[in-house]
């Protein structure tokens, strides 16, 4: 790990300029020398920072990856019924999501073009991830507090609610990240709720 708070610093900033162009353009549309520019740097200096372009997508990938996995391991700690779980667990999402919402752009949409290893890495962290939250479904099936549903077809609309906050959120907007987790949970669990 470089301890070069220097270093760091300009290879964040690359990052950053990196998944604006990924966001932008594509990740196969942009270059190298497009990243150097926007970056204000000459190509073979970023090549001191990430040795190809793969390294970026794969740092943020993989760092967004571990952002959700925090996330939802503190929910899973919490000692709470399932709807509360299922609630916090929305909420612990859509805040990664709206936190950097480039980042969140390329995770959902650029992690195709890993390399053959990373993509299997990523394909199966992103299945343990899931996982979790068809258990918090499945968990209050159970226990009688949600009706029963196709647990992975449930899933799949949730994540395709949560996901999608990267193209209409706005940090300005009227409504906070936790109202939006607060909104989506009510939408989606009156589908869930079983009847009074």
């Amino acid at each position: 790990m470089n301890s070069n708070p220097v270093t760091s610093d300009r290879k964040t900033h690359i990052r950053k300029i990196a998944q604006k162009l990924f966001r932008k353009k594509g990740y196969t549309a942009t270059t190298m020398r497009e990243i150097a520019e926007d970056v204000g740097i000459k190509a073979a200096s970023l090549y001191n920072h990430f040795k190809k372009k793969e390294e970026i997508l794969e740092d943020i990938c993989f760092d967004l990856a571990r952002q959700f996995f925090q996330a939802i391991e503190r929910v899973k700690k919490m000692e709470v019924s399932a709807t509360e779980t299922l609630k916090e667990a929305i909420k612990a999402h859509v805040i990664v999501v709206v936190t950097d919402l480039d980042a969140s752009a390329v995770f959902l949409h650029e992690w195709r073009s890993l390399d053959k290893d990373n993509l299997q890495e990523f394909k199966a962290q992103r299945k343990r991830y899931e996982q979790d939250f068809y258990k918090i479904i499945e968990k209050g099936i159970e226990t009688g507090e949600f009706k029963k549903v196709d647990v992975h077809f449930f899933c799949r609309g949730l994540f395709s609610a949560m996901n999608w906050l990267y193209d209409w959120y706005r940090p300005d907007g009227k409504l906070p990240p936790e109202k939006i987790a607060e909104q989506l949970f009510m939408l989606l669990f009156e589908g869930l709720k079983l009847e009074d």
